[in-house]
């Protein structure tokens, strides 16, 4: 399909801005342009609750509840920003659609950053949130048997690794695992790739440029936590449900995930939302089809807790 009328005019707005991409900055320097990106992100609705927690004296969440009901589903989120960006305000509005349209209590992780804290310190954050969540989730206030994660980008990434570690260490049990447009490995050389590396948005120099930062030790780009399609297997992982975009470098290593975890045994849901960029639900504000896949999938997660 062409590019969606919004993606075009996405693309030439940014093209005419002639801002540098993320890779031609530094760090700290991207992550400013990135949480002022809030004309992208929008507001998202108001909560029935909201607060920010902090685990272990460092590690901090949010939680978003869309209602009073006690024991709701909950959902670890993981936001993107290729490991390197992003934090619990960037991701606040997604966050908060997601809440409303799934009805389950969000939790938000602001796990550590690279490069200051490459691989494993994000992916160990946001299983130690998980851990958490399940080891109190009576006072917490939700359901303990009803977990799920979810990431996009980056943070699909960690929702992948998060419920394979999950797996192998056989707690917590992760019910279920939402991906959307998630980066799974640091290999450039797919169609995708080919097709959409430079003009589209997320470039591969920039997907480079994160990766470069948080696998610093070349042996870790062979580690399961942070490239889970090394896994040697990946039976035994939960139900799945991958979202990509077409116009995205990342969409054939998410939709060959996704047919992995298929050939495992592993029930799948995949999705491509034909005519889109990566990053089009975070930036929802700009992509009425982001705040239409947003509802989509919080809908399935509805469908998925109630007849679980």
């Amino acid at each position: 399909m062409p590019l969606h009328p919004q993606s075009q005019a996405f693309l030439d707005a940014m093209a005419a801005s002639k801002a540098p991409g993320w890779h031609e900055l530094l760090p700290e320097d991207a992550r400013k342009a990135f949480a002022g990106m809030t004309h992208l992100f929008g507001k998202g609705p108001r909560m029935h609750h909201v607060e920010d927690r902090i685990l272990y004296d460092r590690l901090r969440m949010r939680v978003f509840r869309p209602s009073d009901t006690a024991n709701l589903p909950v959902v670890l989120y993981f936001h993107g920003g290729g490991w390197v960006l992003g934090d619990l305000q960037t991701h606040d509005a997604l966050c908060r659609h997601l809440a409303v349209a799934s009805g389950c209590t969000i939790f938000s992780v602001d796990y550590r950053l690279a490069p200051e804290h490459p691989f494993p310190a994000a992916l160990e954050d946001c299983y130690a949130a998980t851990r958490y969540v399940a080891e109190h989730a009576s006072g917490l206030g939700v359901d303990g048997t009803r977990i799920a994660v979810c990431g996009d980008s980056a943070g699909g990434n960690l929702a992948a690794c998060v419920s394979l570690k999950a797996r192998d260490l056989n707690f917590p049990r992760i019910d279920s695992n939402w991906l959307i447009y998630p980066a799974i490995a640091p290999q450039f050389d797919s169609a995708s790739y080919h097709a959409f590396a430079l003009g589209h948005g997320l470039t591969r120099e920039t997907m480079r440029w994160f990766w470069g930062h948080y696998l610093k030790n070349p042996f870790d780009r062979n580690h399961a936590y942070a490239v889970p399609c090394r896994a040697q297997s990946l039976s035994g992982m939960p139900f799945t449900y991958v979202m990509t975009a077409e116009y995205d470098v990342l969409r054939d290593e998410g939709e060959t995930y996704a047919t992995g975890l298929k050939r495992a045994g592993v029930p799948v849901t995949m999705v491509r939302y034909p005519g889109a960029l990566h990053g089009f639900v975070h930036f929802a504000e700009v992509f009425d089809e982001g705040f239409r896949a947003l509802e989509m999938l919080g809908r399935a997660m509805r469908q998925r807790f109630m007849s679980n």
